[in-house]
Order: structure tokens, then C-alpha cells, then sequence
């Protein structure tokens, strides 16, 4: 078994502050929804995070691709990772709280095995990876509560569109091994959000009438910040804690991110999620580090005993 990379003072480090970044991503959408329709909002960041990228792809001469196959990949991928989800998130986000939101989004690694284990001859579902969905599942279930469960209402539509979105990220992650592997990721990055740009722009020009801006200093915050930072350096950020603690260790991020959406949501705008949805939480925590464990979990489960191997 190939062994996972240990983490180290700096990977952590990145990681919480990508974490952070993420998290709060989540109230900027939040404060900007109160200024701008959800397709204008949607457009603006990826127009804006899409710019940066190709500044950065420039200014570095990273091979920027010519191949039109290449490209429908990169506007399919745009669709699935950016388009499809940020739409539905934001939508969602206008009827339930910014901490819960951000729960549900960590229901993309659940999805991500389904996915994978359809797609890929050589993701199969192992009894631990099934068990890790199903306690996965249970506390989604419980987040989302008995009431929404038993009766159906714009909260209830809300909550299944931000996990719609979480399924779309699935299926785009698939996608993107499928037809992307051979792409340096910052080209990948670039090129989605490229792809989402030229699907957003002329639908939310048709759709909201028009591409109006913030009006306030607080909405033009809200704005540069799920942008720029959330979006364009966010995607740089995690493509190197990706590199540089494997994939098992950066799944943590996922769950870093609930608890500074959270705090943010209650300081801020003073949101309070009720018991059931920490309960639901810390289910859907434990089925996702039984899916795709860290490395420190990975040694202290699977160390062997002789000498010398790896684990």
C-alpha cells in the first residue's frame, strides 16, 4: 500500500487557512444575496475568480490548451463544478442558514464515492466505504430534520438544492478524471472557469435582466471576497494542499469548514442552528473520515507488523 503523506506544521497551516477562507465564503455569498440576484452573484464570481486565474496562467507561461476537445471538457467541467453548483448553493442559501449550508456541501465526498463507484471499475464499494455512506447519509438525514422530511417547503427545497449541488461537484470531480487528468490543475481551474463565464454571463444577463453591480461598500466586499479569494486563490490554494498532503489528509478540509461557517453565521448575522443539526454533523464527520480516512488514521489502522513496509 502506497503510503499517504504525513502532515506537517505547514500543510496543517494551509489547510486551516483554506479551511477559513472556505468557510467564510459562505457568509460573503450570504451578505451579497441581499444586493444581487442569484445568477448576477453566480457570474461575478466566476467572472471575476476567471480573470485572475488567467492573469496568473500568463504571468507564470503556463501551456494554455488549443484543442476544442480540450475546451468542451473545460465548458462541461464548468457546468458541473461551478455553474450548476454555486447556482443551487446561493439559491439555498437565501432559505436556511449559512452554517447548515455549509454542512450539506460536505455531503460532496459521500456523493463523490457513489459517483466513482458507478464510473470507475476501480473505486468499488468496499464494506467500510459502505458503512461510511450510509452513517454519511443518516446524518444528513438528521440535519435536515424530521419536520423538512415530513413536510415539504421552500426550507425543504432549499436544503435539497445545496445537496443537489454537492451531487453536481461529484459528478464534476468524475468528469474531470474521466477527460482533465492530463491537465496541470491551474490550467484545469482556469479553463473551468472560463467555461462557467461564457455559460453564466449571457444567462443572467436574459435571466436577472441585466449584470447589475453592488451598491454598497458591504455588497462590493461580499463580492471581491467570494471572488478573488474564495474562488480564484481559494482553487490555488487547495491545488497545493492537494499536492502536498494527499488527497485523505485535504478530505479534512471538508470538515474544517462547517465550524468556521458556522461561528461566522452566528456572529455576524446572528443565526443559531438548532441540536439536531450538530448531532447530524458529527455523523456525517465520522462517515466521512470512515470513506476516506487521514493519513495519521490510515498508520495507526494499518500499520504492519514487520519491519520495513509500507502501509
Amino acid at each position: 500500500m502506497i503510503q499517504a503523506p504525513a502532515l506537517t506544521f505547514r500543510s496543517l497551516s494551509e489547510m486551516l487557512l483554506l479551511a477559513a477562507i472556505w468557510g467564510a465564503s459562505f457568509l460573503s455569498i450570504k451578505l451579497a444575496l441581499d444586493e444581487l440576484p442569484v445568477l448576477t452573484l453566480v457570474a461575478h464570481r466566476v467572472v471575476w475568480a476567471a480573470l485572475i486565474l488567467w492573469a496568473y496562467v500568463l504571468i507564470r507561461g503556463l501551456p494554455v490548451p488549443r484543442a476544442p476537445r480540450v475546451w468542451g471538457a473545460l465548458i462541461v467541467m464548468g457546468l458541473l463544478n461551478n455553474a450548476i453548483p454555486f447556482a443551487l448553493m446561493a439559491w439555498g442559501q437565501q432559505y436556511i442558514e449559512t452554517g447548515l449550508t455549509s454542512i450539506f456541501n460536505a455531503g460532496t465526498a459521500v456523493f463523490g464515492v457513489l459517483v466513482a463507484a458507478v464510473v470507475f471499475a476501480d473505486e468499488r464499494l468496499t464494506a467500510r466505504r459502505l458503512a461510511g455512506v450510509l452513517i454519511a447519509f443518516v446524518g444528513v438525514a438528521v440535519a435536515i430534520g424530521l419536520e423538512a422530511l415530513a413536510q415539504f417547503d421552500i426550507r425543504s427545497a432549499a436544503q435539497l438544492a445545496v445537496l443537489a449541488g454537492a451531487l453536481s461537484y461529484a459528478v464534476a470531480a468524475a468528469w474531470a478524471r474521466k477527460q482533465l487528468s492530463g491537465l496541470p490543475p491551474q490550467i484545469a481551474a482556469m479553463g473551468m472557469l472560463t467555461g462557467s463565464s461564457l455559460i453564466l454571463l449571457p444567462l443572467a444577463y436574459v435571466v436577472d435582466g441585466g449584470i447589475s453591480l453592488p451598491h454598497t461598500a458591504q455588497g462590493i466586499g461580499a463580492v471581491a471576497y467570494f471572488a478573488v479569494i474564495g474562488t480564484a486563490l481559494a482553487y490555488l490554494l487547495y491545488y497545493r494542499v492537494l499536492a502536498v498532503a494527499g488527497s485523505g489528509n485535504a478530505m479534512l478540509v471538508t470538515l474544517m469548514i462547517p465550524p468556521v461557517a458556522i461561528t461566522f453565521g452566528w456572529l455576524v448575522l446572528d443565526e443559531r442552528l438548532a441540536p439536531s443539526v450538530f448531532v447530524g454533523f458529527g455523523l456525517l464527520a465520522v462517515g466521512l473520515l470512515l470513506l476516506n480516512p487521514p493519513a495519521a488514521l490510515v498508520r495507526a489502522l494499518g500499520r504492519p507488523r514487520a519491519a520495513g513496509r509500507s502501509s
